[in-house]
């Protein structure tokens, strides 16, 4: 078991006879070795293992168990975007096999496994953190999110499978209905808040690829940070607008001089408030120069990246509240639900 696993949590197991007779069907060369299982201990959406046939990984993603948001955890769509990425965007991880078949009682999913280091709360012990090496990390993640909305869409099937037309129109819509079908507690300003992004929507800039959950811990890195060396998470992923994806990288990005509501929202405070990492506005500045956009209108996406955020936590508290989850990581979300939209109307029309 490595650092990033655990033992698969209680009611999360998978049918492991069944799985591995399936992989040894549709994967050659696999070694005649048992399979053995663990749980990536990150992430609170999706279900991540860590897949092992003697000296054979694997990585396999597969929806969370209990109802689930409409067109949420699409794992077709997500095995066909990295599918399509990877050629043109190394960080992506290679697919090997999608599963429609009840397999594991849900689609599912299956593909490389990389290795390196993945920065969260803390630096791996024996590392050496200065502010050098703090300032490099931000570069890559800025240097990253530079070349994928780069990227030339239209050579994938990106460009069949998703709608720029009107991107951030349907977005504001779409995140308000999502919040309104998971709405669990009264929060004093929401309503000005949808109001205010409804009537402040911009134009959308001309669409490339975005992430839309780009932040340090979806990012992998080599044991020297020197290089990014692995992308994860490609739920969200779609074509719209770059500065929209910015934002949302920038809602998780927190910094020394934030308020404890949005450092420690989710637990600990992210590396990010050390010193030498960019604050986001030099994030946002070094990504301006990088691909040339301009940012000086970033209030709206900022925004309304909060309340994207605020979202998605929410719908991750209304299943635990609704008991489709025993996660007892989740009970205390609707705090950070609360913050973030607080945050948000702070942010609203404040001009970086």
């Amino acid at each position: 078991m490595s650092a990033e696993t655990i033992p698969v949590r209680k009611g999360e197991e998978l049918n492991l006879e069944k799985l591995e007779d399936y992989l040894r069907h549709h994967l050659h060369g696999l070694p005649d070795e048992p399979l053995k299982v663990t749980q990536f201990r990150a992430g609170r959406s999706n279900l991540t293992y860590q897949l092992q046939m003697g000296s054979w990984e694997a990585v396999l993603r597969r929806p969370p168990l209990g109802p689930v948001a409409p067109k949420a955890h699409d794992m077709k769509r997500e095995f066909t975007i990295i599918k399509e990425l990877h050629p043109h965007f190394p960080p992506a991880p290679e697919p090997y096999l999608f599963a429609e078949v009840d397999i594991l009682g849900s689609p599912f999913f299956v593909m490389e496994r990389k290795h390196g280091r993945v920065l969260d709360t803390s630096f791996p012990e024996g590392v050496q953190v200065t502010e050098g090496l703090c300032r490099n990390i931000s570069q890559k993640m800025v240097d990253t999110l530079a070349k994928l909305h780069a990227i030339d869409y239209s050579k994938t099937k990106l460009k069949d499978m998703t709608k720029p037309e009107g991107f951030m129109e349907r977005q504001v819509h779409g995140w308000i209905k999502r919040y309104e079908r998971a709405r669990t507690d009264d929060i004093q300003g929401e309503g000005l808040l949808k109001k205010w992004l409804v009537d402040h929507i911009p134009a959308s800039q001309p669409p490339t690829i975005i992430h839309y959950d780009f932040k340090l811990n979806n990012a992998m890195f080599n044991d020297d940070f020197s290089e990014l060396v692995g992308l994860f998470d490609w739920e969200m992923t779609t074509v719209g607008d770059p500065l929209a994806d910015l934002a949302v990288a920038m809602s998780y990005w927190t910094q020394a001089g934030d308020s404890p509501l949005l450092r420690k929202g989710l637990g600990e405070e992210s590396v990010t408030v050390h010193p030498g990492f960019m604050t986001r506005e030099e994030f946002m500045e070094a990504y301006a120069r990088k691909s040339g956009r301009n940012v000086a209108h970033m209030d709206f996406y900022l925004t309304f990246a909060y309340f994207k955020l605020a979202v998605i936590c929410q719908q991750i508290y209304y299943r635990w509240k609704k008991g489709q989850t025993q996660d007892e990581r989740f009970a205390n979300l609707n705090s950070y639900v609360r913050n973030l939209i607080q945050y948000a109307q702070e942010t609203a029309g404040r001009k970086i």
